[in-house]
């Protein structure tokens, strides 16, 4: 097992234990709640109301897929959308167990080497798209204030210093990738004073190949960032998409909620709380900002219900918008990546 493989695991391991001591943590707090008496909340609830939060959970990865496609089919790299599909989820398994939120660019770009797209397409494809995902949290969060300009001050001193981070730090990720994308000259030259330094210290062997590779990928990124420059509809259709796809992650809460209560006059409420929330726990260097995430949402939540049952709505929620569906994305990436080995296999 190498050092990659090593890390992945070690992730992996460390983000179960995270995702239970949270679970645990979240119950303790309330003296009347336990995993038993949640699941009997759900089966209590309003089916229809609950399949359509897990329908929307399914759209948010789904929308990724149309996503990363329309940027693709833009600069004439046309992908099937079953593909798109696996890029998504590869991409949100693996951004969920890394304590960075662009942990699942690589594994997108493994997905999309594989079916033949250029290094530097792909790598130019990724930082769009976090970019404009992340455009699309600011935005949704911009729109909250506009609509609500109380609903900021209903939160707690700890969750407001969270969330004004987020927004100031959100929006230097999104300067960050803009020059990414427009001086990726920088960012290469950068690449290639590393290799440089490897060679000199002995750790890389063939520099001249290894530049001369770094040199053609720097080529298709250049021509790909040139080409999305040239198309103002790349990154609108791209904000778009990221825009629906954040939504459909956005309203489980209130989805959720109509199915506990019956009650829709919280809807948009809900909705725009939880905005303000991802942008509080969006930027936390935390595999899948697990306990942030749920001290922001009962604390957010509390203000229009009681805790006891802002407990149950955040952990039914984060339940559907982060367990299954990062525990599906893994199970679908990984069915994915046996399909390919086993193609690729064949054609030795």
């Amino acid at each position: 097992m190498n050092s990659s493989q090593k890390k992945k695991v070690f992730w992996m391991i460390f983000s179960l234990f995270l995702a239970g001591l949270t679970i645990w943590a979240v119950l303790k707090q309330s003296e009347d709640m336990s995993l038993a008496k949640l699941l009997q909340i759900v089966d209590g609830a309003d089916k229809k109301w609950v399949i359509a939060s897990m329908i929307s959970a399914v759209l948010f990865v789904f929308f990724e897929a149309v996503a990363i496609c329309s940027i693709l089919k833009e600069i004439s790299f046309k992908t099937s959308l079953s593909r798109g599909f696996l890029y998504s989820t590869s991409d949100i398994y693996f951004s969920a167990i890394t304590p960075s939120a662009t942990g699942g660019q690589p594994a997108s770009a493994f997905f999309m080497l594989k079916d033949g797209i250029p290094v530097g397409v792909a790598s130019a494809t990724l930082v769009l798209n976090l970019m404009m995902y992340t455009a699309a949290i600011i935005f949704l969060g911009m729109i909250a204030v506009i609509v609500s300009p109380h609903m900021f001050f209903e939160f707690r001193l700890t969750s407001k210093i969270f969330i004004g981070a987020g927004f100031i730090g959100l929006t230097l990720l999104i300067i960050f990738f803009l020059i990414v994308l427009r001086s990726g000259d920088k960012v290469f030259d950068v690449l290639r004073n590393f290799l440089r330094y490897l060679h000199k210290k002995k750790l890389v062997h063939r520099l001249d190949h290894k530049i001369e590779k770094l040199n053609k990928i720097q080529d298709d990124y250049d021509n790909c960032s040139q080409l999305m420059a040239g198309k103002s509809s790349i990154m609108l259709k791209a904000f778009f998409w990221n825009v629906v796809q954040r939504s459909c992650q956005l309203i489980v809460p209130s989805l959720v909620y109509i199915g506990l209560t019956g009650n829709g006059s919280h809807f948009m409420t809900l909705f725009f709380k939880q905005c303000l929330i991802t942008i509080g726990y969006n930027f936390v260097p935390i595999p899948g900002a697990m306990g942030i995430a749920d001290y922001l949402m009962i604390d957010g939540f509390s203000s229009i219900m009681t805790k006891g049952a802002a407990f149950e709505l955040d952990m039914i929620s984060r339940g559907i918008t982060f367990y299954i569906c990062v525990t599906l994305s893994g199970l679908i990436t990984l069915v994915g990546y046996m399909k390919g080995k086993k193609r690729y296999d064949r054609s030795l």
